[in-house]
């Protein structure tokens, strides 16, 4: 596919970028690998607030799945894809089509995000571009974000384009995927050590920053092949290492740095369903008491990795 062209949506009340627009945060995205899309919501309509977000899945971005938000009402469409595709559990022929929040109210000078995940079909070639319509309504009037270019059309011309990412190399992917903003909170590279088929933990590992002037928690991670997660420290007690579940979370203070890695504060995914394999991305979340559920990607070193890079260590 060198170019996805969505079904566009009836064009609605039409407004120049300056006016209002919805955008993808995450730009970039590899094929066969997980991804997260953002859709910011920047405006209301002429000054109205927001009502109701309906995103178009696109063909070729599978198995998707949205993240509710408080206060606003989560719908889905599901039918069938126009092939079926392989995916990390298999294969898939159906999933969810389009994907609506509604009930909400968002300010015309308040800017909001409202996330899904879903895995980029291996069959994208880099350089394509993936269009995602997003059709958003208020208590009065509504725009229809869902223009795609021609072929040798600019899509900074259009008025009402479609949201768009860009199909990169995978190690492209990796490095735009390794930051990530949340509030406060500057979370970065996070990466898990590959295990062995049958094992049942696997270790976490990640760097986070608060910039802010209040403390946030880190309380809990999950990933898809994971029943449970703990966080754990390390210490040496009498030439012994010891390992103990971190009671209440982990506190991240106003300015502080705060690194999981080997040897130390790290997570610990339990009863694990699958094995994560060197060289793969898997889509995860990572939860604040402030800023919430985020998602991020994992990265997965080998086995034994005491960094992202892959340098042998022999601790959790």
């Amino acid at each position: 596919m060198k170019t996805l062209v969505s079904a566009a949506l009836g064009l609605g009340l039409l407004a120049s970028a300056a006016q209002a627009h919805a955008v993808l945060e995450r730009k970039q995205a590899a094929p066969g690998a997980p991804y997260r899309g953002v859709v910011q919501i920047m405006h209301g309509c002429n000054g109205k607030p927001t009502t109701r977000v309906s995103v178009t899945i696109p063909e070729g971005l599978v198995g998707a799945k949205p993240m509710p938000k408080p206060g606003w009402t989560l719908a889905t469409t599901r039918g069938p894809y126009a092939k079926t595709y392989a995916t990390h559990h298999g294969t898939a022929s159906e999933g969810v089509t389009a994907i609506t929040w509604s009930g909400g109210s968002l300010p015309d000078d308040q800017v909001d995000e409202f996330t899904f995940l879903a895995q980029v079909a291996g069959t994208f070639e880099p350089g394509a571009t993936v269009y995602v319509p997003v059709q958003q309504d208020c208590a009065e009037g509504s725009y229809s974000w869902s223009e795609i270019p021609k072929a040798g059309q600019d899509a900074h011309d259009l008025k009402a384009a479609a949201p768009s990412f860009r199909i990169v190399q995978v190690a492209q992917a990796a490095a735009a995927a390794a930051t990530v903003k949340a509030g406060d909170l500057t979370i970065e590279t996070p990466w898990l050590r590959a295990t062995p088929n049958g094992a049942k933990v696997a270790g976490g590992y990640v760097r986070i920053t608060n910039t802010g002037s209040a403390p946030d928690t880190l309380t809990g991670a999950t990933v898809p092949f994971a029943k449970s997660s703990d966080i754990h420290s390390m210490s040496m007690e009498g030439g012994v290492m010891k390992m103990a579940p971190v009671t209440g979370g982990l506190t991240i203070k106003p300015g502080e740095t705060v690194e999981l890695k080997p040897g130390g504060y790290h997570l610990m995914f339990e009863d694990l369903t699958g094995a994560p394999k060197a060289g793969e991305t898997v889509a995860g979340t990572l939860t604040f008491q402030r800023a919430g559920a985020v998602p991020v990607t994992f990265t997965v070193a080998p086995i034994g990795a005491g960094a992202p890079g892959g340098q042998h260590q022999h601790q959790h």
